[in-house]
């Protein structure tokens, strides 16, 4: 399935918004940005949008709750090795209390991946982040040693979903 976000100001991504009623068309508030994300089949209809193949889909994302994006780069011969191990994790978080969707996407142009998961709430997402299954899931990236995949620092967006009006 492909996926595609933007970034724009809030009265520009909600007139896009308006103008695809047929499209579900999904927008969040950064701290410093709004962003608009949707996917599906149909072609894009952002003039300016990073496209993304999505290879790990779980969940269904919903117009309401708190997003958390890690952007991480990875090397061309490291693809393989950061998708498969997304793909051995699928559905680990379905049970986790707070969990709404999650989207491991593959961009179709340079290497920065995106791990997009979506919480009811910023409290569900932090309880998360204290609990002995995101210190599991995570013990590998504990290491000072650089995963064998990453091609540069990472970094995290947050930011709450706007529901439509």
């Amino acid at each position: 399935m492909k996926a595609h976000i933007t970034n724009g100001t809030y009265d520009f991504l909600v007139k896009i918004q308006s103008d695809y009623p047929d499209i579900p068309i999904y927008l969040m508030q950064a701290a410093d940005s709004t962003m608009a994300y949707y996917e599906g089949k149909k072609a894009n209809v952002f003039e300016q949008a990073r496209e993304y193949e999505s290879f790990v889909t779980d969940g269904e994302l919903q117009q309401s709750g708190f997003v958390v994006m890690n952007n991480i780069p990875v090397t061309y011969e490291g693809k393989p090795i950061f998708e498969d191990q997304f793909k051995k994790r699928a559905g680990s978080m379905n049970d986790i209390p707070g969990f709404q969707a999650l989207r491991v996407l593959r961009p179709l142009q340079g290497n920065k991946y995106v791990v997009m998961v979506q919480w009811d709430s910023r409290k569900s997402y932090q309880n998360w982040k204290d609990s002995d299954a995101f210190t599991a899931a995570h013990s590998s990236s504990k290491s000072k040693k650089r995963p064998p995949y990453h091609a540069g620092p990472s970094y995290t967006t947050e930011a709450n979903m706007i529901e439509p009006a």
